[in-house]
């Protein structure tokens, strides 16, 4: 819940603004209390009054308001906030955001503010695949900022693709993970969502193993934003160096073979993500005992055995979940190869990236994908493993309530 939460709301310019009246009356409902702030933008599509009434607070719009500024108004504004949430946050105001600038109320209050900050991007396709404002989100991101959205579909303009404004209820789940409040009707309540994680350890011997540099980061934040999105999560992982999030029903593997039984056992699920590096082989008949070297023995041979595959398994499988997503790390022609993977797998949707030793991605803290459907490719920007979780989270939440196709 959201109760006792307080929310400044800063409404930048655009058709979307309308959009943010759903939000305050969902911030309402959980508890939360409202500070509106209006770009001189935004009043052109929403009136004043319009976000007062459904607040039930003053709507904040000048920088120089001799009462307020008595006390130094806008510094108290910027403080006061549990989050700052921008919505919609305009390509202008993301560029001041990234450039520093205060020079009105909003982008004053942006500079000023000590407390976490959302932004909920909405323009138009072209605005939001120029590469200014990629460097502006990237900056954004890097400094901290957190990021819901945009949606891809049908603009106001005419065009379609990316720019749409996340929706309210996504908007709202992504205020909730960013507190850390657990809302009592996320879009994922009532749903079981299955993740699969970190490496898979193949015995060679008792203290030998065949493994990958996966570290598990990417698929712990990915259970952890379905369950800030109110999923239960049951949350499959081999031998990971990042922590498993808390709140879920954890099972630990060490094998390809544990994890697909321990999957299959966590069936029924609405959706299934196998983030997991699974080893496409083991030894085929790994030694009991721990191999000597001998002097002037010959070197031992390991022979191969194919490992199950899990995604294949479950994307054919009499209990597969309505949605099953897979993950591609691909070291050259990452897009072509995932799409063939997703094609021959059976899968709806698979997240690709490039985990060649010049990306930094196998291991570190960031990732930059391709989210592959039966109908597109959609290149998102390299961002914190958390920010792509929260992503992905919720582009789940809205295919499994039929917003979205798989």
């Amino acid at each position: 819940m959201l109760a006792g939460k307080r929310i400044l709301l800063i409404i930048g310019g655009g058709i979307a603004a309308y959009k943010s009246l759903e939000l305050i009356r969902l911030l309402k409902a959980q508890g939360a209390t409202v500070t509106p702030v209006l770009t001189r933008a935004g009043a052109e599509f929403v009136t004043p009054l319009s976000v007062a009434a459904l607040a039930g607070a003053p709507v904040h719009q000048d920088l120089f308001d001799l009462t307020a500024e008595a006390e130094m108004g806008h510094i108290q504004l910027s403080r006061a906030a549990d989050l700052v949430v921008v919505a919609p946050a305009t390509a202008d105001l993301m560029a001041r955001m990234a450039g520093g600038l205060a020079n009105d109320l909003a982008s004053t209050l942006l500079m000023a503010t000590d407390k976490r900050v959302l932004i909920a991007p909405a323009m138009n396709v072209r605005m939001w695949q120029h590469p200014a404002l990629q460097r502006n989100l990237a900056q954004l991101v890097a400094d901290g900022v957190l990021c819901v959205g945009p949606d891809s579909g049908d603009m106001a303009c005419g065009e379609h693709g990316p720019g749409r404004l996340a929706e309210p209820r996504a908007i709202l789940a992504a205020i909730g993970a960013a507190i850390g409040a657990a809302l009592a009707d996320g879009p994922l309540k009532g749903r079981h969502v299955l993740v699969t994680s970190g490496p898979t350890h193949e015995p060679i011997d008792p203290v030998r193993y065949i493994a990958n540099r996966s570290s598990g980061q990417q698929g712990a934040a990915l259970a952890e934003a379905l369950r800030d999105l109110g999923a239960r999560v049951t949350f499959v992982t081999g031998p990971a160096t990042a922590p498993p999030p808390g709140g879920v029903t954890l099972v630990r593997v060490e094998t390809a073979r544990e994890m697909l039984a321990a999957v299959e056992a966590a069936l029924p699920a609405d959706a299934a993500v196998f983030a997991a590096a699974v080893a496409d082989w083991r030894v085929k008949n790994a030694a009991g005992q721990k191999m000597k070297k001998q002097a002037g023995a010959p070197l031992p041979v390991l022979e191969f055995a194919e490992n199950p595959d899990i995604l294949a398994t479950i994307s054919h499988h009499a209990r597969r979940p309505g949605l099953v997503v897979g993950f591609a790390a691909e070291t050259e022609t990452v897009v072509a190869h995932a799409q063939a993977k997703r094609l021959r797998k059976g899968c709806d949707w698979i997240v690709a990236n490039d985990v060649s030793p010049a990306s930094g991605i196998m291991g570190g803290a960031e990732n930059a994908v391709h989210l592959i459907t039966a109908d597109r490719v959609e290149d998102w920007p390299r961002l914190p493993k958390p920010e792509v979780a929260r992503r992905l989270a919720l582009r789940i939440a809205e295919a499994l309530s039929g917003a979205v196709s798989s």
